[in-house]
């Protein structure tokens, strides 16, 4: 009961600072994003040292994916801001995996005005305690709220009336989320996962060439002992780890494996593991795997993938590694998936009960028709920097592109400082 008049009470002071007009100011925006700008600037090292207690990443690595992504959200939406208000409802944010994840949509609802409610992920203890412990410190915590807890605590927030809910997590829990949501008319956001399937065409070279060289990238990345790498992060917990194990536990998916399949229960690592044509039916292929495990599929025909992609669930994103234009037209118009990437340069990526949603003209065209990201890879998308194994050099590109130094990165890249 005291669990539910704390959600209860957080709920009631946030609507209150909402109707008070508290976020609805550019200036208290600002402050709030330059407070959390340095929050993140202060403690590195102390995100470094969550992410490596939760995942076991590398700093360059957690810089890369976490403090880079903050860092460059905040600075763009610093720079926009004034372009992008507009009044809105508060919003309440579920997260279920880490850092840039759990503050870059909480970025977005503090541009647009609005009071938040940041659930981060009981997998991700230390993570999840930093922010608890610095967000209340840099924000201001009558508009900004940070809660803990586990499944419980998230079924008594769903339970609550909000004005929209954002949630990052599995399929499986984002029904949860969306009937929950559904009893109050409730917009919702998910950001669910999904197969990303990898179309690789064989005009450079042939599929078995393909996969050593994959062994020899693995290699590259990693060493020849992955477990001794630090530059390979490990499961988050033994029930993901458990349920990793089982995905090639059966035989004929085991017999699948032409490299890597060596497991460390006790330190949660799992090997770099490469599956050549396991079975179509098997889990595998089937759900999603959040692990270091990759199958590959082979056709007899390029045109044939296209074909295997729209047999299944709609993809999150599709790769599409071809020189080919004209098929590469034909991923693009005949598959349907939340982003496509094309690398040709690689041989081988209303408001809660009135409704919502917005129709009438142009519209109606938007509210059904689907924007589809289409990702064309360069040189500045694809440079070998943002592959481990991690060193200073590859540290200081990061950083140089993320703090859009040009000058910095240029130097860099042509050798003249290190």
């Amino acid at each position: 009961m005291e669990a539910v008049r704390e959600v209860e009470e957080t709920l009631s002071e946030l609507r209150q600072t909402f109707k008070g007009g508290r976020t609805r100011s550019i200036a208290w925006r600002k402050k709030q994003f330059s407070s959390l700008l340095k929050l993140v600037n202060d403690n590195e090292e102390n995100i470094f040292r969550a992410l490596d207690q939760d995942l076991g990443k590398h700093p360059v690595e957690s810089y890369r994916d976490e403090i880079g992504v903050v860092k460059k959200s905040i600075n763009h939406t610093l720079s926009n801001l004034e372009k992008w208000v507009a009044p809105k409802k508060s919003l309440f944010f579920i997260q279920i995996l880490l850092l840039a994840l759990a503050l870059d949509p909480m970025i977005g609802a503090i541009a647009a005005g609005n009071a938040v409610v940041l659930k981060p992920s009981e997998q991700a203890p230390a993570s999840s305690s930093f922010l608890a412990n610095t967000i209340p410190q840099c924000m201001d915590s009558k508009a900004v709220k940070i809660v803990e807890g586990g499944a419980e605590i998230s079924e008594l927030l769903l339970q609550q009336k909000w004005d929209k809910i954002f949630f990052t997590g599995s399929q499986q829990v984002g029904r949860i989320v969306m009937s929950a949501a559904a009893k109050n008319l409730t917009p919702v956001a998910l950001e669910l996962g999904g197969k990303c399937p990898i179309i690789l065409d064989s005009i450079s070279s042939p599929s078995d060439l393909k996969i050593e060289s994959l062994k020899k990238t693995i290699k590259r990345f990693y060493s020849e002992s992955p477990k001794d790498s630090k530059c390979l992060a490990r499961v988050v917990n033994k029930r993901h780890f458990e349920r990793l194990r089982n995905l090639f536990k059966d035989p004929p998916v085991a017999a699948s494996i032409v490299h890597g399949g060596s497991l460390d229960e006790e330190n949660l690592f799992m090997e770099p593991t490469i599956l050549l044509d396991p079975p179509l039916n098997a889990a595998i292929m089937t759900e999603e795997i959040f692990g270091p495990l990759l199958p590959i599929i082979t056709v007899k025909k390029i045109e044939e993938s296209i074909e295997f992609i729209n047999s299944r669930p709609k993809p999150l994103a599709i790769y599409a590694c071809t020189k080919d234009a004209n098929f590469r037209r034909r991923v693009l118009s005949e598959t349907s998936s939340g982003t496509v990437f094309v690398c040709e340069a690689l041989p081988f990526g209303g408001v809660g009960q009135s409704g919502f949603g917005r129709y009438h003209g142009k519209y109606s065209f938007d509210t059904f028709s689907h924007e589809k990201a289409v990702v064309q890879a360069n040189f500045f998308i694809e440079f070998g920097s943002r592959y481990p194994p991690w060193n200073d050099f590859k540290n200081n590109i990061i950083r140089s592109a993320y703090n859009l130094d040009y000058l910095n990165l240029v130097l860099l890249l042509l050798g003249l400082k290190r």
